[in-house]
């Protein structure tokens, strides 16, 4: 998995690309913990990730958690496989999906 970070002002862009599953998601957490102190607010751009594992879900929630009580998270570009396992899950009802 690709993992391209920017600031845009408070706003930390993160974009994945691949697969975020047990064998990535530890890279997306390092890249979030190392990121999240400094930002207020959190876009994840998911156009070219091609699936989600648990795993990659965990990643998500504590994140969710944290950028809460700041700016909030958003997610963005979701294709239609990833979106399927938000809406299995539940997490198309607790993150906020664009």
């Amino acid at each position: 998995m690709n993992i391209t970070k920017s600031m845009n002002g408070s706003t930390l862009n993160i974009a994945l690309e691949g697969r975020l599953d047990t064998v990535t998601a530890p890279d997306l957490e390092q890249e979030l913990k190392g990121s999240m102190d400094i930002a207020e607010a959190l876009v994840l751009d998911f156009a070219k990730l091609d699936y989600i594992s648990s795993a990659g879900l965990r990643v998500l929630l504590s994140a969710h958690k944290v950028m809460s009580k700041k700016g909030g998270m958003k997610v963005v570009n979701v294709n239609e496989i990833v979106n399927e396992v938000f809406d299995v899950t539940g997490f198309a009802d607790i993150l906020d999906i664009e």
